[in-house]
């Protein structure tokens, strides 16, 4: 399941870099998330039942799936794809923090050792290091970030839900917080690649993807489930580099290489260890 979730979500790197410039950020993550509700409601006839207050739907939906997916839009109409797929393995980093997780100096050793994995792929990558490239990097993060969050909040607050459930009430908050910033910045008419781009990125990389995530969250506990993100680069540079024909020069491979090592600390184990995961139960 998690190289699968790994493939799915390498490959949403791909997906949005091709439609973002036409749909943009809002109107795709907006699309992607109603699309991913609709292919949810007939995969799994699920349905986001009342066993928590529609605000906690709206936050989880805001907070892991709304916010990083405009965030990834945005920050792939200033870098490449490799690039942000990259940076998005910094998403362990920051759980480390976010979670509370005891701060040993392993944990340190990596935290710093990744800040210098992502310097030197933001430095040393063959692009011109501009304002605007550096924004685009920092939304990036900034996503990373809210993933963090995002798997905290699942595991502190939707202990037990059925992946199902949990993956369409997601989707469903997510197009709740975005529908009215859709008026804002409204989508040019996109053709067909855009809109095959849009469907891909919605039914399996999200739909498909999410059934597979909070599964695993549940089987596995939300630390180990977040360390796909060492694996989503590896999927995300081959699948840019395969399909969009991206440069990936040797400061992308080192750093890359530096960030995926420092997660390796930070997580400071192989493979999931159950007995010392405090997961919720599987359903």
């Amino acid at each position: 399941m998690l190289l699968a979730l790994a493939a799915l979500w390498g490959g949403s790197f791909l997906f949005i870099k091709v439609a973002v410039d036409e749909l943009g950020p809002v109107a795709l993550a907006c699309g992607r998330v109603l699309l991913a509700a609709a292919a949810l409601v007939v995969l799994t006839r699920a349905r986001a039942r009342g066993t928590r207050p529609p605000w906690k739907w709206v936050a989880l939906g805001a907070i892991n799936a709304s916010a990083p997916f405009v965030l990834i839009g945005f920050a792939e109409g200033r870098i490449g794809a490799s690039l942000a797929a990259i940076l998005n393995a910094a998403t362990p980093l920051f759980s480390a923090l976010v979670a509370g997780d005891p701060l040993t100096r392993r944990r340190l050793a990596g935290l710093v050792t990744g800040m210098g994995g992502v310097a030197l792929v933001v430095g040393l990558a063959p692009v011109d290091l501009s304002g605007h490239f550096l924004v685009g990097a920092a939304a990036s993060l900034g996503a990373a970030l809210c993933y963090a969050i995002g798997t905290t909040y699942v595991r502190r607050s939707f202990s037990g839900m059925a992946p199902a459930t949990l993956a369409l009430g997601q989707q469903l908050g997510a197009g709740v917080v975005l529908l009215p910033f859709v008026a804002l910045a409204p989508p040019h008419a996109p053709n067909a690649g855009d809109l095959a781009a849009l469907a891909a990125l919605a039914i399996p990389c999200t739909a498909v993807a999410y059934l597979l995530y909070f599964r695993l969250v549940a089987q596995v506990g939300p630390t180990s489930t977040l360390t796909v993100t060492m694996l989503v680069p590896v999927f995300g540079v081959l699948w840019a580099a395969v399909f969009l024909g991206e440069h990936v020069g040797i400061g992308t491979i080192v750093g890359g290489v530096v960030v995926l090592g420092s997660v390796r600390l930070v997580t400071g184990q192989a493979a999931p260890d159950r007995a010392r995961e405090s997961a919720p139960a599987a359903p």
